[in-house]
């Protein structure tokens, strides 16, 4: 307490910070966590934004929706009506209770997608599928964004699907590993946020400290800048979506030169035969070093030395999430664990693979075995169909069609009502023309949203959502051995309310309010979670305090473990008792299962299959570019856009476009240039920045611009502000697992001559008011 000043803490995805407000609670500072070593800037963007202009102040509905009108396809360019709360909690009740009625429990989808809160309680997709589940159901979805293909083909290989557990931990690397190859490299600015809550950030000096050790680390990207500079990576530039090609050749050369570990081979995997085969080329091409230069661009003498140094030096593998999110996702993870178990060194220290090591903040810290996080139970949900996250639109667009998914059939529903809390459609979906289509079938979409975000202003019924700093809860999450007391800060803007208590009057409505709550306020369901997870801790040999003790306190640190275990470590040792959870309960080069399945998009060993779209292909004679949309460094995906430091990292107000110099001359391209991205999927555009790290045909740029098309509404409206999933493509890694492939989208790029139309995203949408 300063004077009559009042220091409060709260969190984030992206860490913990305490906030200063004077008596009227206005924000007078903000400032990090002690214990926090690099703080990232993120911190201060919630602070400025929470009191923004583009905050929705009270409950709104699209114009056209409230008149009744059956037609949806202008969503996105309609003007919002103001309306009271009663008014728009009754519509929602009215709304859900008319298409269960007619169509059904099947025709509600409640897969709402996005990182939300980092809290444990105000979770938005997480009391969202609690309410949907007490209603009767809804349609749910399945996989994610992030590491979709790792999550489809990994049961499969090594029977697990707990992705970010499969990656070593800084201390083994540090200690044991001479050389780090990483495939799509580990970029810095991707270890400020966790999904979680990220609440110490040490990665920068975990790096530093591992090159201090010995440790070399090889960058394989088309860009130098996925590997921090003071680590002085090796950097083999590799034409993208190709670096499947690259690990056959390094494992061709493994075999013809009998540098791999036939014993470990023998004695814990299945299936290495018929690999071998391939590779050979028994029955078609070997995929030799010198076939696979043809494809990754990268000398046949780089390929081979880098094979061999790998099998003469402890190698971890660490393939980033990035690489497995494009066109065959599934066979980089794949061939990832089996290069790594040709070298021998799964179960080793500091040796064998790594999935998204450093991929967000904590992923790479010694986990706390045994800690247990507080957790709000969803309940059960009636409705069984699902619908793969990537393919959304199809979905909507093709309600009773089929498509293959996990070795089954799934038919698609035909959606009526969209429920979305905590998320940005328009920021992770592809092809956002196509999406935008697919958006105006609905009948009816339901938001909660604190800001007019692109979500906000594609919906028909738009509830004002409090921030982290309007409400109390908890950061717990499995990355840190923390759990962080968070406190409301301010009073709700406007008429903002937090989801649940919006949720729960629309549940009263219902009938169903008292299960919904089961009689409980915010900080009842607080100490509630926070009780039940400590009982759980004492059993585990923990003792966190008390509910009150630790929310004064304003946190609780588990003792971080002595011994971190080697990924597969215990299954090395004794592969009979510690079997995998495969079919064969050994690592599975070759799937019997996946063979079953006869996917020609995903054949049951590792194998090169040419994505649809890549430098190689016949399209790039028309689309030479090959995009790449990375994470930012300056908001998390689209969350904090309009906060300082994104608008800072944008060029005159749109989103810089990394290009390298000989493309741009090819062009007639100068720094700074607003420039037109483009394929027939549509266009967007970008300022031109002109780059020297990234390999000559590739250009990047980071996604999480809010959507901001010329003609709200219009598919195939010319997009101003910089998104590149206007022409990112819209299919699934495979019949396996439909994942995302963001990553795998050629473009061409022009100097936009005319006048640049402004960027209007960070404005509100045309509000009317006329008799309700």
């Amino acid at each position: 307490m300063a004077g009559r000043h009042r220091i409060s803490q709260t969190a984030s995805h992206w860490g913990v910070y305490n906030v200063e407000t004077n008596e009227r609670g206005d924000i007078v500072a903000s400032s990090p966590f002690e214990a926090d070593l690099q703080p990232p800037a993120l911190l201060f963007g919630l602070p400025e934004l929470v009191r923004s202009p583009l905050r929705i102040d009270r409950p709104y509905v699209r114009a056209g929706f409230l008149r009744r009108k059956e037609d949806t396809r202008n969503r996105g360019g309609d003007s919002f009506v103001p309306v009271d709360w009663n008014y728009a909690l009754n519509l929602v009740a009215e709304e859900l209770s008319r298409v269960k009625s007619a169509f059904g429990n099947e025709a509600i989808y409640g897969g709402s997608y996005g990182w939300a809160s980092a809290g444990r309680f105000h979770h938005g997709p997480s009391v969202l599928k609690r309410f949907l589940g007490l209603h009767g159901g809804y349609v749910d979805k399945r996989g994610n964004h992030s590491f979709g293909a790792a999550l489809g083909i990994m049961p499969y290989v090594l029977g697990r699907s707990d992705i970010t557990e499969l990656t070593a931990s800084w201390p083994e690397v540090i200690a044991s590993t001479k050389l780090l190859v990483m495939f799509g490299g580990a970029a810095l600015k991707n270890t400020q946020i966790d999904a979680g809550g990220a609440v110490v950030h040490r990665s920068g000096i975990d790096f530093e400290s591992a090159a201090s050790a010995g440790v070399r680390f090889i960058n394989i990207s088309p860009s130098r800048q996925d590997v921090p500079g003071e680590v002085r990576a090796e950097w083999i530039p590799i034409r993208p979506n190709t670096d499947v090609a690259l690990m056959l050749a390094i494992a061709h050369t493994l075999v013809v030169e009998r540098l791999h570990d036939r014993e470990f081979l023998s004695r814990y995997c299945i299936g290495y035969e018929p690999f071998e085969a391939y590779l050979l080329g028994v029955a078609g091409t070997p995929r030799s070093a010198e076939w696979a230069a043809e494809i990754t661009g990268i000398p046949v003498e780089v390929i081979t030395g880098l094979a061999r140094q790998m099998a003469a030096n402890r190698t971890m593998i660490a393939t980033s999430w990035s690489v497995q999110r494009a066109d065959h996702g599934e066979q980089p993870v794949w061939m990832t664990v089996t290069l790594a178990a040709m070298l021998g060194q799964i179960g080793l220290p500091g040796g064998g693979f790594s999935l998204g090591f450093s991929a967000v903040n904590g992923i790479s810290a010694p986990r706390v075995a045994g800690m247990p996080r507080p957790t709000l139970p969803l309940g059960p949900n009636a409705i069984r169909t699902y619908v793969p996250v990537g393919r959304v639109a199809d979905m909507l667009l093709d309600p009773g069609g089929r498509i293959d998914c996990f070795g089954q059939q799934i038919t698609f529903p035909d959606i009526k009502l969209v429920y979305s809390i905590g998320g940005n459609p328009f920021h992770h979906n592809s092809n956002l023309n196509r999406f935008l289509r697919a958006w105006q079938r609905p009948e009816t979409i339901i938001v909660h949203e604190p800001w007019w975000s692109p979500a906000a202003r594609h919906a028909d019924i738009v509830f004002p959502a409090t921030t982290t700093m309007e409400r109390n809860d908890i950061l717990a999450h499995e990355h840190s051995p923390f759990w962080i007391a968070m406190h409301k800060i301010i009073e709700p803007v406007g008429q903002a309310r937090n989801d649940f208590d919006i949720l729960a009057d629309v549940a009263e409505r219902l009938g169903f309010a008292k299960a919904y709550t089961e009689g409980r306020s915010e900080l009842a369901w607080l100490r509630h979670m926070y009780e039940t997870a400590r009982a759980i801790a004492a059993e585990n040999g923990f003792a966190p305090p008390d509910f009150d003790t630790f929310w004064a306190a304003g946190r609780f640190q588990f003792p971080e473990p002595e011994l971190v275990p080697v990924l597969l470590g215990d299954f090395r040792e004794d592969p009979v008792r510690n079997r995998l959870a495969t079919a064969s309960g050994k690592i599975e080069i070759f799937s019997d299962t996946i063979a079953s399945y006869g996917y020609d998009d995903c054949l049951p060993h590792p194998a090169w299959l040419e994505p649809e779209e890549w430098l190689g292909a016949r399209i790039a004679a028309r689309f030479p570019l090959h995009l790449l949309s990375n994470q930012p460094a300056s908001r998390l995906h689209s969350q904090l856009d309009p906060a300082a430091a994104s608008r800072a990292s944008k060029v005159a107000g749109r989103e810089p476009i990394a290009i390298h110099r000989d493309d741009a001359v090819a062009r007639n391209i100068n720094h700074g240039d607003v420039v037109r991205v483009f394929n027939d999927r549509g266009a967007f555009l970008a300022s031109a920045v002109i780059a020297d790290f990234l390999l000559p045909g590739v250009v990047q740029i980071a996604t999480g611009a809010w959507y901001d098309p010329l003609e709200g509404g219009k598919p195939g409206s010319l997009e101003k502000h910089g998104n590149p999933n206007v022409v990112t493509l819209d299919k699934g890694t495979s019949r396996l697992s439909q994942g995302s492939v963001a990553q795998t989208a050629l473009v061409e790029i022009e100097k936009y001559t005319s006048e640049p139309p402004p960027v209007t995203a960070f404005g509100p949408p045309e509000i009317v008011d006329f008799s309700q």
